[in-house]
């Protein structure tokens, strides 16, 4: 489940998202709204969660007993992940002691830089020491080993050095990050800073940087496994993961995305009414609160399935890649791996222009040598032995580092 709470104190210039900073007035009427859309969900029949996302906008400016009733109202499965997204200087103790009472199980926290500095150019009106107070009101409350923090790199003006000490500072944080989510800052149309080129990012600029973040994190013993998202072990973001792997989930209050896949291999995907005042009017009169819909075919979900398993460190089976015959020259560049088999029974090597081992089986091997041969000789390698073919259903292709500083082309490649 995905609650969506579309209020903010101030909106800053790099943000697409659908959120309001002139409506505060809404906030009573939209909690009691969300809890009956809700109840109007459970009584159709909607199972039990196995993760909740408050997201936003931004969840934290809700009274903290506002936010938890609103938890109260959704069925959770025992064990399930509830995150709240949290600004820093939200993050006093009284509040984080109501949400554990809660049910609320985790906490992300806005950080994007340490750098007071670059706080100003990106809008946002926390200072690092709010940062340092909201980790320890954090661990004090319970949520030691269950917090992120969000990153942003690439703002005009943040120097190499910036960067380096942001990471650093939020390495050093007591009790540390147990997540960090760390995205290039995008001049989204429609935006202040999209507006204005003079601001907009340099992209060898952010890929410096997100180099560098990446190895700070291994170093310090993060895990990669979504491009923009590390995690210490065990401490992975569930409701993310179940976006990329195309699972069910339902979203409440406006503008929130709701997705549900067909036993005819098809998918269904809908949106509720953007605006709060068109939430709160078509819930007060009992109304419906879709404003859209698609209908997925299962040759466009196979599509997006490509899409999103690729950014993950899990990758994608190989039998599933469109394109097979672009793999080569992809794994020549360093861009992607092929590994198959339990570990131990492959032979290594270093992919070549990359800088991740490679393990592959003898079988896998051989079984790629054969096909790459079919596809010289014409024999409908493309569509057959490269697909599913004997020997392959074991393999993966995955992004390496460099693979990953050119995701969206590698897809586009892999598609065909």
């Amino acid at each position: 489940m995905y609650v969506h709470i579309p209020f903010c104190a101030h909106r800053c210039d790099y943000c697409a998202f659908a959120t309001w900073d002139d409506r505060p007035q809404l906030a009573p009427d939209y909690v009691v709204a969300c809890r009956a859309e809700i109840d109007r969900a459970v009584a159709g029949g909607m199972p039990a969660a196995t993760s909740v996302f408050f997201g936003g906008g931004t969840p934290s400016l809700l009274p903290a007993e506002d936010l938890v009733s609103i938890l109260e109202a959704i069925p959770c499965r025992v064990g399930a992940e509830v995150t709240v997204e949290c600004n820093p200087e939200h993050a006093d103790p009284e509040r984080l002691a109501t949400w554990r009472r809660g049910g609320v199980t985790r906490l992300s926290f806005g950080v994007q830089s340490m750098v007071p500095a670059v706080l100003e150019r990106l809008g946002r009106r926390h200072d690092p020491d709010a940062v340092r107070r909201a980790a320890a009101n954090a661990g004090s409350a319970g949520f030691a080993g269950a917090y992120s923090v969000d990153l942003i790199f690439g703002a005009v003006g943040e120097h190499p050095a910036d960067w380096e000490a942001t990471i650093a500072e939020v390495l050093a944080l007591d009790p540390p990050p147990a997540h960090v989510s760390a995205y290039g800052l995008i001049p989204e149309p429609g935006t202040p800073l999209g507006a204005d080129p003079t601001r907009h990012p340099d992209p060898d600029d952010q890929a410096d940087k997100y180099l560098a973040v990446d190895a700070a994190l291994a170093a310090a013993g993060y895990s990669w496994y979504e491009i923009s998202n590390w995690a210490q072990p065990g401490a992975t973001c569930r409701h993310n993961q179940l976006y990329w792997a195309q699972g069910a989930y339902r979203g409440f209050g406006c503008a929130a995305h709701s997705h549900e896949a067909w036993a005819d291999g098809r998918a269904r995907r809908w949106w509720n009414v953007r605006t709060p005042e068109r939430y709160l009017r078509s819930m007060a009169r009992g109304g419906e609160v879709v404003g859209g819909e698609e209908i997925l075919d299962p040759a466009t979900r196979a599509v997006e399935a490509l899409e999103l398993r690729l950014r993950t460190a899990e990758g994608v089976a190989l039998r599933d890649v469109p394109a097979p015959g672009a793999l080569e020259l992809l794994e020549d560049h360093g861009l992607v791996v092929v590994e198959g088999g339990p570990a131990g029974e492959g032979t290594g090597r270093r992919s070549r222009g990359g800088s991740v081992e490679v393990v592959r089986t003898g079988r896998a091997i051989d079984a790629e040598r054969r096909g790459r041969a079919e596809a010289r000789a014409g024999a409908g390698a493309r569509r057959s032995g490269t697909r599913g073919g004997e020997g392959r259903d074991g393999d993966r292709v995955r992004l390496t580092q460099r693979g990953r500083l050119l995701a969206s082309e590698v897809t586009v490649r892999l598609l065909g």
